[in-house]
């Protein structure tokens, strides 16, 4: 299958943008900066270079393509690029946002920076956007624009086509016109492919869609991506708690959800945060990973108390140091399954308390199988390698004993830090692996001591 032309084009202009950054071919640079790449690859190749470089390329951009390469950017950057910008700049920045957008950028500036802003901006747009500001931005109020094209349920489809006509453009990702009453409640959506082969002397009531369910302004962005997964959705109206049309939410604002929340999964494992730049600068770097290395260093001092309450039996039998360190990794490597699978079906609304027990219940059976399993090899191995049989019986019951703990810890984890609003993936491999070192060591050493003393 040959590549889409645009999409060679523009990997051709980033390799002749590289080549004239390499030679120092500044002028050749900006040109093809704000001649031959969009805004998202702009912003992409920022993401990409190393700050000194990036600010070289931040200053070649054309002042009308800035506020259309922020929008692509990261928090991180963005926040940074926003920082050296006074009011009337970030005003001639944001002429042409969407509200939505608009309110997304702001809400990354001081409170008395954005009401210089929205003092800028003429009636009509700054109660659009403090209308979205008036909502957390992990919402569906946070999320939804309030440029919308609404119709009467009475109307022909003539009239609305006249109507349609009279618009220099529609507000894009417009697949359905709303259906509102007078008094601005949500009825129904009007598909614009109903309407383009209806019979024009047909009223709106007769062709529009009343099974659409609108979306509450305060459900949670996840949600609102789960929706729109779940019905193949390209834009959804939001409503208030009378069912009052508010705005809408389109496919691209929810592409950014997605992909946000995965960003949050795969860095918070690693106690990161989401926006955390590939090329940040040493220091800043530094303290942010600083706080949980701390953490995992005390974690850590834990898992060695443990071990030191046990060192006169170390000391006796050098067999239990050398195999220590398998019981720990395999309740460790055990539970981390368990915990990502859990934290996967929370992410995707699939957990609830109706299930939960039969998802505990597996894996407790799993732990106890795949304990069975590898305790009798790993048994086998430490008998042939140490000529002790007692040995290989204490690692094989330490092992189903740490990795049935794993399972049950791996699901009750994230169910217990959730209720207590702390994020799952940020804390919960630490707290495991912490769990899984504690169990694994002390049944492994406490069955040695019992033995061997």
């Amino acid at each position: 299958m040959s590549e889409i032309p645009e999409k060679s084009q523009a990997r051709q202009r980033l390799r002749s943008l590289s080549e004239a950054l390499d030679s120092g071919a500044l002028k050749q640079v900006a040109r093809i900066l704000n001649g031959g790449l969009s805004p998202s690859d702009i912003a992409h190749l920022l993401e990409s270079s190393p700050p000194r470089q990036r600010a070289l390329l931040w200053n070649l951009v054309d002042k009308q393509l800035e506020g259309d390469v922020l929008q692509y950017l990261n928090e991180d950057i963005r926040a940074e690029y926003l920082s050296r910008l006074n009011a009337q700049e970030l005003a001639d920045i944001i002429e042409d946002f969407e509200s939505d957008d608009l309110a997304d950028l702001l809400q990354q500036l001081p409170d008395t920076v954005i009401q210089e802003v929205l003092d800028t901006m003429d009636e009509q747009d700054r109660q659009r956007v403090e209308e979205v500001l008036s909502y957390p931005e992990d919402t569906a109020g946070g999320l939804m624009n309030t440029d919308t094209i609404t119709v009467r349920p009475d109307l022909s489809i003539d009239v609305v086509l006249r109507y349609l006509r009279r618009h220099r453009a529609l507000p894009p990702m417009t697949d359905s016109l709303i259906v509102v009453n007078r008094r601005d409640e949500f009825i129904g959506m009007l598909p614009i492919t109903a309407m383009l082969v209806s019979s024009q002397t047909a009223t709106v009531r007769e062709v529009m869609d009343t099974d659409i369910e609108p979306i509450p302004v305060t459900l949670s962005d996840t949600k609102v991506a789960h929706m729109f997964e779940r019905y193949d959705l390209i834009s959804a109206p939001v409503v208030d708690d009378q069912g009052r049309l508010l705005g809408r939410i389109t496919i691209d604002d929810v592409v950014d959800v997605i992909r946000e929340d995965a960003d949050h999964s795969l860095m918070s494992m690693a106690g990161l945060d989401d926006d955390e730049d590939t090329f940040a600068p040493v220091w800043k770097t530094t303290r942010r990973r600083a706080v949980w290395l701390g953490i995992n260093l005390i974690t850590a001092f834990i898992a060695s108390g443990v071990i030191g309450l046990f060192e006169g039996t170390i000391d006796k039998v050098v067999a239990l140091a050398i195999l220590m360190p398998i019981v720990a990794s395999m309740g460790g490597i055990a539970g981390s399954q368990t915990l990502t699978l859990v934290i996967r079906g929370m992410a995707v609304g699939q957990i609830s308390g109706a299930n939960v027990g039969w998802l505990l219940n597996r894996e407790f059976l799993s732990g106890i199988l795949n304990g069975v399993l590898w305790a009798a090899l790993v048994a086998i191995a430490a008998m042939i390698w140490f000529q002790d049989v007692m040995i290989g019986a204490i690692i094989a019951a330490a092992l189903v004993i740490n990795l049935v703990a794993a399972a049950l810890v791996g699901t009750v984890l994230p169910l217990f830090l959730k209720s207590r609003n702390i994020d799952p993936a940020l804390a919960g491999s630490v707290i495991l692996t912490t769990v899984t070192d504690v169990v694994g060591f002390t049944s492994f050493l406490g069955l040695a001591t019992l033995f061997y003393a």
